[in-house]
């Protein structure tokens, strides 16, 4: 049985902004298109991923705020490098504001364990993953206390973070 609301309802249902935190420098992977890009196979990151970029574009065109902050250790892993092409060629292309924090500069910030989303500043859906990037699931809540420092984590990260199109990873 589907958890309830799910990630397409939570955007649908979205009227002023998402945002998304991620903290780890490897995810899923076995994802194919990971394992294609490391194999040095071009792929189209549009049409590998189109049920994102149309989600995005759609929530976008609606006059949503998408914006995504990545910290991140450097060097830069693989999977990191492969998100950043990625960015690039469908994330920006879709409508996300993308920043990237060396995890050097995130020191004195007080984060949460899990990577986030808030939708509307009233709803966070959590990601949870194993230890080598495999996706293991998610929570959702509402509570007030943990929806205003997933808000105020992710608006420190932003304000310190350098935007996509000035990131340059080593």
């Amino acid at each position: 049985m589907a958890e309830r609301p799910t990630f397409n309802e939570l955007f649908s249902e979205c009227k002023r902004s998402a945002v998304h935190l991620e903290i780890r420098d490897v995810y899923t992977p076995d994802d194919s298109a990971y394992v294609a890009w490391k194999a040095g196979v071009q792929i189209d990151p549009i049409e590998s991923f189109r049920e994102w970029y149309d989600l995005i574009v759609d929530t976008v065109s609606r006059g949503v705020e998408v914006r995504r902050a990545r910290v991140v250790s450097e060097p830069i892993t693989d999977f990191i490098r492969h998100e950043y092409e990625v960015t690039s060629r469908m994330n920006i292309p879709a409508g996300e504001r993308v920043r990237w924090l060396p995890r050097w500069r995130a020191l004195d910030l007080a984060l949460p364990a899990n990577d986030f989303w808030v939708f509307d500043d009233r709803v966070v859906r959590f990601g949870n993953f194993a230890g080598d990037g495999s996706y293991l699931g998610h929570q959702i809540t509402e509570r007030s206390n943990i929806v205003k420092m997933c808000v105020e984590a992710f608006e420190a990260v932003w304000e310190r973070a350098t935007d996509h199109s000035d990131y340059w990873p080593d």
